[in-house]
């Protein structure tokens, strides 16, 4: 697996990338809204090089990740990914919310009720609907994970990334650390490539507020780094939280119509299985 920009993927040669199960590339929706958050040029070189890698025999499973914030309108740039000019069947989407000291100046409160909330119930709807057409569960990790667990009756979900208890990171130095993004965090280094046995790594879980949650089964946790790091006071890092539970009602009222297609025949339980751990956090 890779997760990548995606900007030299036609560096690398095709024996290699062809060895991969899954790419992540990072792509936010059409060109003007990725080249506005990542710069001029990025999304036509980066969609060049992924018809090049298909062209070149890559079967793996792509994995469009976008970032999220005001800018975007999160149903029209999925919209756009599953059915632009280089269709994903696999979408995640991550909210740039709680990892830097800068809710003072975003817009967050607003968009995220009056735009991104309302978005994801309008995909939700969607994603279901699109089942019951064309009798294909869609790849949108942060849909499909909750789904899969309400399916499947899983009731305590601890972190849905892996980060600190099944997923850990390794720095360049060697030091072992729960998630990439805690590099240089040395009060959470959990041991050294060079003398800890990797079955006997320690685990980190996540503490308050997500501890204390009425929906902690289910989400699991939003990010370990941005609740350890508190960058986001407690009413700003609430309206986050917010989000997520909404996202969770969203796909609950969507459950009903999923287990009619399922009975239907329209479309199977292990439709809804998908790759653990695999660089979707599931939670936005």
């Amino acid at each position: 697996m890779i997760q990548t920009n995606g900007l030299l993927l036609n560096r690398l040669e095709a024996e290699y990338v062809n060895r991969f199960h899954t790419v992540l590339v990072s792509l936010d929706g059409d060109e003007a809204l990725t080249d506005y958050y990542r710069g001029k040029g990025t999304y036509r070189k980066v969609v060049d090089n992924l018809k090049l890698i298909k062209r070149n025999g890559f079967e793996g499973e792509l994995i469009a990740r976008m970032t999220v914030m005001e800018q975007t309108d999160i149903y029209r740039q999925v919209r756009w990914l599953l059915e632009g000019d280089f269709p994903f069947s696999s979408v995640h989407w991550q909210l740039n919310a709680g990892f830097w000291n800068d809710f003072s100046r975003r817009d967050f409160r607003r968009w995220s009720t009056n735009c991104y909330v309302p978005g994801v119930r309008k995909l939700a709807d969607f994603w279901v609907s699109n089942m019951d057409r064309k009798g294909v569960v869609l790849k949108l990790y942060p849909l499909l994970g909750i789904a899969h667990s309400v399916l499947f009756g899983e009731k305590n979900s601890l972190l849905r990334c892996g980060a600190g208890w099944i997923n850990y990171a390794v720095q360049t130095d060697g030091h072992i650390i729960p998630c990439p993004t805690m590099w240089g965090m040395k009060d959470y280094y959990l041991g050294h490539v060079c003398d800890i046995d990797p079955l006997k790594l320690g685990k980190v879980y996540v503490g308050k507020p997500c501890s204390e949650c009425d929906i902690l089964g289910v989400c699991g946790g939003r990010c370990l780094y941005s609740a350890i790091t508190k960058r986001w006071g407690p009413e700003a890092y609430s309206m986050v939280c917010d989000t997520v539970k909404d996202l969770a009602k969203a796909i609950s009222e969507q459950v009903p119509r999923i287990w009619k297609l399922i009975d239907k025949g329209k479309i199977s339980l292990s439709d809804f299985e998908y790759t653990r751990y695999n660089g979707c956090e599931i939670i936005p």
